[in-house]
């Protein structure tokens, strides 16, 4: 019996060994991703991105129907806009230097874009969602960069992104040897 038992021990503690050991070195799934990247389109940038705001937005989404419950998404969006001036527009006759004064009228300032950051948003609760849970969330995020971007162009930022650019285009100017420097938008 204790031979028995000495053997049992033995192939107990063999089988224990090689478990751990396989453990450790099996190999670990298998990932193989494909990739066709094509560039579509080159385009000449020439926008001076001077501010940046970023907006946080709670927002409630109801979809009722007669036949179902109504379902409801709450999501907490984080979303950047960003204000520029397009110095492509910029011509010739728009500077003009005099012995060392210079004078630049400047395109007026624009919104170059309102994007929402969807690695910073956050789907917070759905109720009643189901299997329109996916377009749900989706309509939700389209409602609010709707908002977002009203409230973009309620805000201060035209006038933000032209006071950075005066203080970022004259002590350039400055630097280049302009004593008098005038900049206006048209």
């Amino acid at each position: 019996m204790t031979k028995l038992l000495k053997v049992f021990i033995v192939l107990a503690l063999l089988i224990g060994v090689t478990w751990f050991v396989w453990e450790r070195i099996k190999p670990g799934p298998t990932k193989e991703t494909n990739h066709q990247i094509l560039v579509e389109k080159i385009e000449a940038m020439g926008k001076l991105e001077l501010v940046k705001y970023r907006f946080s937005d709670v927002v409630e989404h109801k979809n009722m129907t007669a036949y179902l419950p109504d379902a409801s998404v709450l999501l907490i969006i984080k979303a950047d806009a960003v204000g520029c001036i397009d110095l492509t527009k910029l011509n010739a006759n728009d500077v003009e230097v005099i012995n060392d004064s210079v004078t630049i009228n400047l395109p007026k300032a624009e919104i170059c874009y309102v994007k929402i950051d969807h690695k910073d948003s956050k789907v917070y609760d759905t109720k009643m969602a189901f299997f329109r849970e996916a377009t749900l969330v989706d309509e939700a995020f389209k409602a609010a960069e709707e908002e977002i971007t009203n409230q973009v162009k309620k805000s201060d930022i035209l006038a933000q992104t032209q006071n950075n650019a005066t203080h970022v285009l004259k002590p350039l100017l400055e630097g280049l040897g302009y004593t008098k420097v005038k900049l206006t938008f048209r």
